[in-house]
């Protein structure tokens, strides 16, 4: 059983504001971090912490017809550091994470999975009622490494500086360049660059965590140990539901078997046994049925539907009229028809109603709606009532403006892709390893397109055992799965102990 207790506050200045002390005022805004101090007991051991909230600055040197105008203010960045109090900083792990959308905060990993507290959410079927609860989290990876959770422009308290557009941080390259100034800074100013560092992003999150490798080594010669990649996408083309692109409709089918088979679909067989066989079929006679459009046999054909709606507890006929092409949104509103409901998108094990029972597509995904409320108390609470930081700014879970305003202009008339990033950061670092986590009820990134995506990455043959898979029975925030959290939690602190190099 962990419990948790304040400590008194130190009296010593921080080591930020000790460099704070020494240089000189810079003009416009400042950092206002807020430290608090922390402890965590797990059984017989007392975590003792520190955390440090709040928002740094963001500068850019800036040149005008050649002429230096000043280091200026662009944007104010909020953090949530955890560090281990009386630790080696030279042995000590640290790990930046963050979250998706793009448009997300870094709540779901901070207080899901990964932080000294955690949100009581309670799971499909035995949703805890409002105003939820937050507690101790035994399983934190605090344990093994520090931690530093940061939200990108326009999420949670983070925001463009006074006179600067939000929207030049609302894409790929710029938010890579924010958040790995982000990372730099930490780092420097905590003493770090001689820890063992490891990023830790879920959903576009992995996509930010592949670009940040190739990109913390390109720019600053930041070598780091591991990268967790948690609900992964790196090439959005097995994603994509765009005329002419098939490859999604096969690489999404053991994650709609896995649906199907939760919702008693498909009865009389083990899991294990479904997702084996969604797998053989996806990757052989599905494809290959598919790239044939008109020329399939008809006999071929009826094999096929025979096949998939076996898997997927879809009918026939309807198979048929979609043309053996199940689409996302369409696959959550059909599955479940007959009982007037329809199934989550981030994780399939949780079900809802739409307004009309007869729609083509879901229009909303009641597995996020499930969890959004207790995360948003979570965090609202915990921030000003026990890290003592105070803004009056709404949080922003999710950002709608920066997801709507996200630019990929860097992947015009291609698919967007971080693959060849990651591959070229192990190339270059051979000692860089990664962990990859998918659930199997995920029907936002399914675990098969993310094996799709591993499998091809170039790399050499010796770097193959750099890269560890896990699964486990849940969905793309599988840790609101109790015993997927505890197992994942397990996991990540093996990983980091494996991949420190200590």
């Amino acid at each position: 059983m962990a419990t948790a207790e304040r400590a008194p506050k130190k009296q010593a200045a921080s080591e930020d504001e000790a460099v704070t002390a020494s240089a000189p005022v810079a003009e416009g805004p400042v950092d206002d971090l807020k430290t608090t101090q922390h402890v965590l007991t797990i059984g017989r051991r007392k975590l003792k912490y520190t955390a440090t909230t709040g928002r740094i600055v963001l500068r850019q040197e800036v040149l005008t017809e050649g002429k230096f105008d000043g280091h200026l203010p662009k944007a104010e960045v909020f953090l949530t550091a955890y560090t281990l109090d009386d630790a080696d900083a030279s042995d000590r792990p640290v790990t930046f994470a963050f979250n998706g959308g793009p448009g997300s905060s870094s709540l779901w990993l901070h207080m899901g999975l990964l932080g000294p507290r955690r949100v009581v959410s309670g799971d499909a079927g035995e949703l805890a009622p409002p105003p939820y609860g937050l507690v101790d989290n035994a399983e934190t990876l605090l344990r093994h490494s520090d931690l530093v959770f940061i939200d990108p422009v326009s999420t949670g308290y983070s925001r463009a500086a006074q006179g600067e557009k939000p929207g030049e941080y609302h894409g790929f390259t710029r938010d890579l360049e924010s958040v790995g100034e982000v990372i730099r800074l930490w780092t420097s100013r905590n003493g770090r660059w001689m820890s063992p560092k490891f990023l830790a992003g879920e959903s576009y999150g992995t996509t930010r965590a592949a670009g940040l490798a190739a990109h913390l080594q390109d720019r600053y010669g930041m070598y780091l140990n591991g990268v967790m990649l948690i609900s992964a996408v790196l090439e959005f083309g097995t994603l994509d539901f765009t005329p002419g692109n098939d490859l999604p409709f096969t690489l999404f089918l053991p994650s709609y078997a896995a649906v199907a088979h939760y919702h008693g679909l498909i009865p009389d067989r083990e899991l294990a046994e479904v997702l084996a066989d969604a797998e053989r079929f996806a990757a052989g006679r599905y494809p290959n049925a598919l790239a044939q459009g008109n020329r399939l046999p008809a006999d071929y054909r009826a094999e096929v539907l025979t096949r998939l709606a076996g898997l997927t507890g879809l009918s026939e006929d309807y198979l048929d009229r979609v043309n053996l092409r199940i689409e996302h949104t369409r696959f959550f509103a059909e599955l479940l028809r007959s009982r007037r409901q329809v199934a989550g998108r981030l994780d399939g094990r949780f079900t809802g109603w739409d307004a009309d029972s007869g729609g083509e597509v879901s229009t909303d995904d009641p597995s996020f709606r499930a969890i959004i409320g207790p995360y948003t108390a979570a965090v609202n609470h915990y921030l000003r009532a026990e890290l003592e930081y105070l803004n009056d700014l709404p949080y922003e879970i999710i950002s709608s403006q920066a997801a709507k305003d996200w630019s990929f202009k860097e992947f015009e008339n291609s698919h967007v892709s971080v693959a060849d990033k990651l591959a070229e950061a192990m190339r270059a670092n051979p000692h860089l390893k990664v962990h990859v986590a998918s659930g199997h009820y995920d029907c936002a990134t399914p675990y098969f397109a993310t094996e799709h995506t591993i499998a091809r990455l170039q790399i050499p043959a010796e770097l193959r055992d750099n890269i560890e898979l896990r699964y486990y029975p849940a969905g793309h925030m599988m840790y609101v799965h109790e015993p997927s959290r505890v197992q994942q939690s397990k996991d990540l602190a093996a990983f980091i102990q494996g991949a420190s190099n200590r």
